[in-house]
């Protein structure tokens, strides 16, 4: 099977969209845990639970790398996967490793000690699992020293976005700006930390200012998986064609992601 690609719903396919622009020829197996979405209000071993089953089933199909194109599954559940559940053979894959390599100008297997980066005030625009987890600060604090990040969790929004409201989304990028603002006022870098918000980032752009570097995932994520598979190249399984699998009504995604890419993807039930 092909290279897999893993979301509670419909924001991973932002990822998918800039790996297949990146890597046409690559075969990947895209899957929707959409009839659990939203992960980011759960509790983390609720978490682990419906990731280790989403991504068990992706394991049964061939994929052996799955990538966790959701911040919350990566944030709350990837470190446990990885210590005490992935098979030898396999490898999964989150999220936050390729957005730190571009914040502090690091590659991931820099093992030396934390050092000071040029960004000082960050700005993290997370689902309310993800910043409660603290994984992004955690990972950071690895790699980097003096860096203040302000997390900022964006309730409501990823619900918006699954239901193509654009308007309620633009509204609530808004008022999440604001009230980190007013807790942060200067920042220099924000982390759009959800595979969905790179939907919005040009009105998360025009909320914080132009002054603002903002760091969206997909084309990081993409970068660092065609690094990846050119070091590993086993990881890309014998696959032959790209398939999208929900664990909803395939009717419905389908409807929805094709709203959401603003062209055509048909899914199938897992």
């Amino acid at each position: 099977m092909a290279v897999g690609i893993f979301d509670s719903g419909l924001g991973g396919l932002t990822v998918y969209n800039q790996i297949a622009q990146d890597l046409p020829e690559l075969p990947v197996c895209y899957f929707a845990d959409s009839a659990n979405t939203p992960y980011g209000t759960r509790t983390a071993d609720n978490i682990y639970e419906l990731t280790t089953a989403a991504v068990g089933a992706m394991f049964d199909r061939g994929c052996n790398l799955v990538i966790l194109a959701c911040n919350t599954a990566s944030a709350a559940a990837l470190r446990r996967m990885q210590e005490h559940w992935v098979p030898r053979d396999k490898r999964v894959l989150g999220v936050f490793v390729p957005m730190i390599e571009a914040l502090t100008e690091r590659k991931w297997g820099d093992n030396s000690p934390p050092r000071e980066v040029d960004v000082k005030h960050v700005a993290l625009f997370a689902t309310p699992a993800t910043v409660s987890s603290r994984a992004f600060q955690r990972e950071l604090a690895f790699r980097a020293i003096g860096v203040d990040v302000e997390a900022q969790p964006c309730g409501g929004l990823v619900d918006a976005l699954e239901d193509g409201d654009e308007m309620l989304a633009e509204a609530l990028v808004r008022s999440h700006v604001d009230a980190l603002k007013r807790r942060m006022p200067h920042p220099q870098a924000a982390i759009l930390g959800c595979t969905h918000y790179p939907l919005m980032e040009k009105a998360f752009q025009e909320a914080l200012g132009d002054d603002v570097k903002v760091f969206s995932q997909a084309n990081l994520v993409s970068a660092s998986l065609e690094d990846y598979l050119i070091r590993h190249p086993d990881m890309r399984g014998d696959g032959k064609e790209t398939r999208f699998l929900t664990t909803g009504d395939p009717r419905q995604v389908t409807d929805r992601a094709t709203q959401f890419l603003r062209r055509k993807i048909e899914f199938e039930a897992a």
